[in-house]
């Protein structure tokens, strides 16, 4: 049962869509219950969407933002979410545009701007790089590596993403045994425009999604590591809008940033089911 009357957000950041609470002054009480969460997010009987993310009160940022997947599960960090947090929170009158705020997550405090383009937020370092993963290629893959920008990635360089099984290949190594904690896939490929496209099998969603910022920031990272990706990336998503990724090295460390589309489709009120 979703409770009625709670104020929310359907914020879209290139397809990956999501439903925002603003909780800064009012606690999400039931909202952040698990089966509340799957009921609000089911496509067809609740609002869709690919998480649900709550806006609060942060002893060291400006913002704290809270993801859970739509199967109810936390996640350390979702970069489209973190584009939308952004948006809402400048559209709330918690920032200007043109001012520099930070972005409390579970995987630490990032930088955020909305510029003349759009929204732009620091990501984590770039963890755990391994340029050659273990699992065993299938037809039309290439390559595998392996990157954590707060949350596990798996980044498969296909020849054809339209002749890949994103929902059976993805779910099969998303659950691959090497990896302890699980891991999305990203696939990745040479679109016909020159441009580096991708789909990505999205952990804690159980299926293919729209766009996935993190996703693309782990997947420009590894192709710049292959020595085909550049310091400034422009990744295509399945839903046809680009994320623009920037890599920074300092010392050892790789720090990316992320941009990309932000918006509030609608406002609304829950509604009792």
């Amino acid at each position: 049962m979703i409770p009625s009357g709670r104020e929310f957000f359907k914020m879209s950041g290139s397809g990956n869509d999501f439903v925002f609470v603003d909780a800064r002054t009012q606690a999400p009480g039931p909202l952040d219950q698990v089966a509340t969460i799957q009921a609000i997010c089911a496509r067809g009987t609740g609002v869709g969407a690919d998480g649900i993310v709550f806006l609060e009160q942060s002893a060291v940022a400006s913002v704290r933002m809270r993801y859970l997947n739509s199967d109810g599960s936390v996640a350390a960090l979702c970069g489209n979410a973190t584009l939308c947090t952004a948006r809402l929170f400048v559209e709330l009158g918690g920032a200007r545009p043109g001012q520099p705020f930070t972005i409390e997550s579970a995987a630490g405090v990032l930088q955020a701007v909305i510029g003349p383009q759009g929204p732009e937020v620091g990501m984590p370092a770039v963890a755990e790089m391994t340029p050659d993963a273990h699992p065993a290629l299938a037809p039309g893959e290439r390559r595998m590596g392996f990157a954590k920008v707060g949350i596990p990635h798996l980044v498969v360089l296909c020849d054809d993403l339209e002749l890949v099984d994103v929902a059976g290949r993805g779910r099969g190594l998303r659950f691959d045994p090497g990896f302890a904690e699980g891991t999305n896939v990203d696939f990745v490929a040479r679109g016909s425009d020159g441009s580096w496209h991708m789909r990505t099998y999205e952990r804690g969603v159980e299926g293919e999604t729209l766009a996935c910022g993190t996703g693309a920031v782990a997947s420009a990272a590894v192709l710049s590591r292959w020595g085909i990706g550049a310091a400034r990336e422009t990744i295509v998503t399945r839903s046809g809008k680009p994320l623009t990724i920037r890599l920074e090295t300092d010392q050892d460390r790789v720090l990316p940033s992320l941009a990309g589309e932000a918006r509030i489709v609608y406002r609304g009120q829950l509604g009792e089911v």
